[in-house]
């Protein structure tokens, strides 16, 4: 594909080049490629048609869990989490070893390998949240826990420039990715003050089903304000929240 330059960006397709804009810019690319139909039927394309069942597998799962999470995802992403996700969860998929290429499937693979996808590369958690914590689930009464103890909010938490406070979130989803379906729960701190004073323990709880047997997913995050005249604005409209996954298991 081509950049496009120049002062007029086009969009749209003239003659066998289209026009068309991304996150990377105004780019160009030329008309081509295989019949569709060949790639359906053809024996010489098996693996295509295998790979590309798993990446939408993978895509699906990624989706689901987006949504899943969508409460506190909405807060703390970046332009590429879906794209970046959906890489992670092809990963996963191949690691499957009890089906055969072209069905395997989430639940079958390493889902360990999710654990600490960061959701905002502008804003990482394993780089914002230098507090020590534990976080912990249980599957029998379905449990999802943080411990913090206590700690001073500017020396162990990196934040941007114009923060005056600051919140702590967990969440934490049953994935179904067979039916896609999912269950989710979650909890956070106060609006808390973004300065040299020690916070008090922070235990936060978020709790999916109990005695669950599908994959389960925790996530933790921070979440920047600025205070203005009393009221608590989004910084940068939480352009560097973040928010990871701290914990995928499955039974």
């Amino acid at each position: 594909m081509a950049k496009q330059t120049g002062i007029i960006k086009l969009k749209g397709t003239i003659g066998d080049i289209s026009f068309y804009k991304t996150t990377d810019g105004h780019l160009a690319r030329g008309k081509g490629g295989i019949d569709p139909e060949r790639i359906k039927n053809d024996p010489a394309f098996q693996r295509t048609r295998e790979n590309g069942s798993e990446f939408g597998t993978a895509g699906k799962g990624g989706k689901l869990l987006r949504n899943a999470i969508r409460i506190l995802l909405q807060n703390a992403k970046d332009k590429r989490v879906t794209s970046r996700l959906t890489t992670q969860v092809l990963k996963v998929v191949k690691t499957d070893a009890g089906n055969p290429r072209g069905q395997r499937t989430i639940q079958g693979g390493t889902f360990g390998l999710l654990a600490n996808f960061e959701f905002n590369i502008n804003g990482k958690l394993a780089s914002t949240l230098f507090a020590l914590y534990t976080h912990a689930f249980d599957r029998v009464t379905g449990d999802a826990t943080v411990n913090i103890p206590v700690f001073k909010p500017n020396v162990q938490i990196a934040a941007p420039s114009g923060t005056t406070h600051f919140k702590i979130v967990t969440g934490v989803a049953e994935l179904d990715f067979e039916n896609e379906a999912f269950a989710f729960d979650n909890d956070e701190t106060a609006i808390l003050p973004y300065d040299g004073n020690d916070t008090a323990i922070i235990d936060l709880t978020a709790t999916a089903p109990a005695n669950s047997v599908l994959p389960i997913v925790q996530v933790l995050g921070v979440e920047f304000y600025q205070e203005v005249n009393g009221e608590m604005y989004p910084l940068k409209n939480g352009s560097y929240n973040a928010l990871a996954v701290k914990l995928a298991d499955k039974v």
